[in-house]
């Protein structure tokens, strides 16, 4: 009889890396920080740890959309389009009733990294090339710019978190 050991999957991690910069020192920070809390997931403190991830993400989108709103960032309407579009997304996922198991802790570290490196190295990254060449430039609003607070946003209010 052969006896099949089970093999244990390592945990799905992706370090920060100073490539995943975009040049914008509190959004680089705040990214940094994003990577060590999805770093931290584990089956045994999930509950905690997305608890303060979420926490986290609504406190990041709304310092990024505020910054892009202030500077006058003239795709921030998309921008913001798209943390809905994630909010909608995680909000499924942890919704879905499901009990925490590991494979599903690393599939939502899986999604998470995939997400925010797609998101970073793309959309972010041309706020960031937006921001540097814009920096210091004062900001003139047309009437039609939308001017409410900007974590007053989907994901703040599906989380309760205004």
């Amino acid at each position: 009889m052969t006896e099949v050991a089970e093999i244990k999957k390592a945990p799905y991690v992706i370090e920060w890396r100073d490539g995943f910069k975009i040049g914008v020192a509190q959004v680089d920070q705040e990214h940094r920080h994003l990577f060590t809390l999805v770093r931290a997931l584990n089956l045994a403190s999930v509950d905690q740890t997305v608890e303060e991830l979420l926490d986290y993400v609504v406190t990041h989108f709304s310092n990024e959309q505020d910054m892009m709103e202030k500077s006058g960032y003239p795709a921030f309407e998309q921008h913001l389009k798209l943390h809905e579009e994630f909010a909608a997304q995680v909000a499924d996922f942890l919704g879905n009733g499901d009990a925490w198991t590991e494979d599903r802790v690393q599939d939502l570290r899986r999604f998470l990294n995939k997400w925010l490196i797609g998101h970073i190295m793309t959309h972010d990254l041309r706020f960031g090339k937006w921001h540097s060449s814009h920096a210091g430039q004062a900001v003139i609003r047309s009437p039609d710019v939308r001017t409410t607070p900007a974590s007053v946003g989907f994901f703040a209010r599906l989380f309760g978190k205004k």
